[in-house]
């Protein structure tokens, strides 16, 4: 591999975890930089080496968050479980179909969450609600199978999607639910990562120093976030949702 490329694709891993461990959506640099800067190798070969620098910001993000973020540990399990095998499925059922037919529907999606956001100054601003056990869990397993899927289906803005959730119907601030966001990111990566491993798809050349870089701009992120405040992770995570909707909105009219 070129020196130059490396170097490229470690800039790339930086400012994934950077992004992803403010408001999620770090896949959205670092995936399509890689697979254009390594033509030579298969798209899943890339992909699956990808969840290494994923799991790496994602994990030290994650640690940054729990020093300042109180974590309902009964409920993450409860999600990271689910969330685990729902993106399992999203996955197998990736392996049988075209996942074209979606991002028609996520653009519609898009545009309404970057309008919501942007009107509604408050949301993700007030502190978390108190909603009944029963309720939460409920909500909980929904945004978990939902995401979880789709994360295992489609993928970029997973961690934008799990933080969406965690506001609306959990009631979640934006660092709170940014935190979980981490958190239940953690599982799904991790089930990618032995799935990869089994089947031998991972490049560790490029994959380890991705994963120190990705690392290291979650490391920074995170700090960023935490010291900035929920005002800051907002107006960071319309920019994400509004990048995202660009990205669908190219591949949907200009490569379709």
């Amino acid at each position: 591999m070129e020196t130059y490329i490396l170097i490229f694709l470690c800039l790339a891993a930086f400012c994934a975890g950077f992004v992803d461990a403010i408001v999620g959506g770090g896949g959205l640099i670092q995936t399509p930089i890689s697979i254009l800067l390594l033509p030579q190798h298969a798209v899943s070969t890339v992909i699956g080496s990808l969840k290494i620098p994923a799991f790496s910001g994602t994990f030290l993000a994650s640690r940054q968050y729990l020093k300042k973020v109180k974590i309902d540990y009964r409920l993450f399990c409860f999600m990271a479980i689910t969330a685990f095998a729902s993106a399992y499925f999203g996955s197998n059922l990736l392996t049988q179909v075209s996942n074209e037919f979606m991002k028609p529907a996520l653009l519609v999606v898009l545009i309404a969450l970057a309008v919501y956001t942007f009107i509604k100054k408050d949301f993700g601003q007030t502190k978390a609600k108190d909603i009944p056990k029963n309720k939460k869990y409920l909500y909980a397993f929904i945004i978990s199978v939902v995401v979880g899927f789709y994360d295992g289906f489609i993928g970029p803005g997973t961690g934008s999607f799990f933080i969406l959730g965690f506001i609306t119907l959990l009631g979640f601030d934006f660092i709170t639910a940014s935190a979980n966001a981490k958190l239940v990111n953690l599982a799904t990566n991790f089930g990618s990562i032995v799935l990869f491993l089994i089947k031998g798809k991972i490049i560790w050349a490029f994959a380890l120093p991705m994963a120190f870089c990705n690392g290291l701009g979650g490391y920074i992120g995170a700090k960023l976030a935490i010291s900035k405040g929920n005002g800051f992770v907002r107006y960071f995570f319309l920019a994400i949702v509004l990048t995202t909707l660009c990205r669908f909105a190219y591949e949907i009219f200009f490569k379709g």
